[in-house]
C-alpha cells in the first residue's frame, strides 16, 4: 500500500466530534484547514436545512455524505408510511446540503424476523430508489458489525449489501469498523467494484470498551486501515474518505484538539 493519503481527502464525519453544533463544525474544520464533512441529520436539524446548507456552503466547504435513511423493518403500516416518509425527506435534505450519498443503515428486525426483516429492506430500498434518483442521490448500504443486528441492521456482511446493491441498483459504504473482521472482504471489495459510494475509518479497540461508543481513533485498535484502503481503491473507489470515531471519551476533548489528532492519524494511519 502506498503512503498515507492527502488530507484534502479527509471528510469529518459529524459524529466524531459530537461535542459540537454544526455551525462549531463548519468553524472548526475551517480553522483546521478540513474541506469536507459529513453531516449527521440531527444536527442538521438543530439549526434547520435552509441555515446549514448557508453555513456549509459560506465555508467553501464539500459534503460527502449525509447520514442517515433507512430503519426501514416496521411492526405495521403506519410505521412502514413513517419510515417510508422520512427516508424521502433524508434524501431531500441530502440534496439541499450538496451531497450525492445518504447513507442508509438498514434497520433491525421486528421480534425475532430476521428474514423478514431483511425482505423489508429490500423492499424500502427498492421503494426509495426512483426518489433518490430524481433528486440526483446515490443510496449507499451500510452493513454493520454483526453485533449491531438486534438494534441497527439486519444486513451485516459486505456481501449482503454487494447482493443488495446489485439487485437494486444501489451502492454501498465501506466501514472499516463493520467489515475489517470479514474473511470474504477482499472478495466482496472486489465485487463491488464501481457501487462503492463512501469509505469510513476508525480502529478496533482491544478490549472494546463500548458497542457503540467505544470505536478507537486511527492506530489506537488492531485494522490495518492502509491495506483495507488499498482493496477500496482497487475496487475503484478515490473519493473522500470520512473520518467516524464514536467515542465518548474523545468526545470530552476539546473539539479544536479532536480535529488536529484526527487529521495526525489520518495522515501517519490511513
Amino acid at each position: 500500500m502506498s503512503g498515507a493519503p492527502p488530507l484534502q481527502r479527509l471528510s469529518l464525519n459529524q459524529i466524531t466530534v459530537d461535542q459540537w453544533t454544526l455551525p462549531e463544525l463548519v468553524d472548526g474544520c475551517a480553522r483546521a484547514g478540513v474541506t469536507t464533512i459529513a453531516p449527521w441529520r440531527e444536527k442538521v436539524a438543530e439549526v434547520g436545512l435552509e441555515r446549514a446548507g448557508r453555513l456549509i456552503a459560506d465555508a467553501g466547504l464539500s459534503v460527502s455524505s449525509l447520514c442517515r435513511g433507512g430503519f426501514f423493518p416496521a411492526a405495521g403500516e403506519r410505521e412502514r408510511r413513517r419510515a417510508e416518509d422520512d427516508n424521502r425527506r433524508a434524501v431531500e435534505e441530502a440534496a439541499s446540503l450538496g451531497t450525492d450519498v445518504l447513507v442508509l443503515v438498514c434497520g433491525a428486525p421486528v421480534g425475532r424476523d430476521l428474514p423478514g426483516a431483511r425482505a423489508a429492506i429490500a423492499a424500502g430500498i427498492e421503494r426509495l430508489a426512483p426518489h433518490a434518483a430524481d433528486h440526483g442521490v446515490r443510496l449507499g448500504i451500510e452493513p454493520l458489525h454483526p453485533m449491531m443486528i438486534g438494534e441497527r441492521s439486519a444486513i451485516v456482511t459486505l456481501g449482503e449489501a454487494v447482493d443488495l446493491a446489485l439487485r437494486l441498483d444501489a451502492g454501498v459504504v465501506v466501514d472499516a469498523y463493520h467489515v475489517w473482521w470479514d474473511p470474504a472482504l477482499e472478495r466482496e471489495l472486489a465485487r463491488a467494484a464501481g457501487r462503492i459510494v463512501g469509505f469510513h475509518v476508525s480502529d478496533w479497540l482491544v478490549p472494546t470498551p463500548d458497542l457503540l461508543q467505544g470505536r478507537g481513533m486511527m492506530g489506537d485498535g488492531i485494522i490495518d486501515l492502509r491495506r483495507i484502503r488499498g482493496l477500496v481503491e482497487a475496487a475503484g473507489y478515490d473519493g473522500p474518505i470520512e473520518v467516524e470515531v464514536i467515542n465518548r471519551d474523545l468526545w470530552r476533548m476539546p473539539g479544536d484538539d479532536l480535529v488536529a489528532l484526527t487529521c495526525e492519524r489520518f495522515a501517519a494511519c490511513c
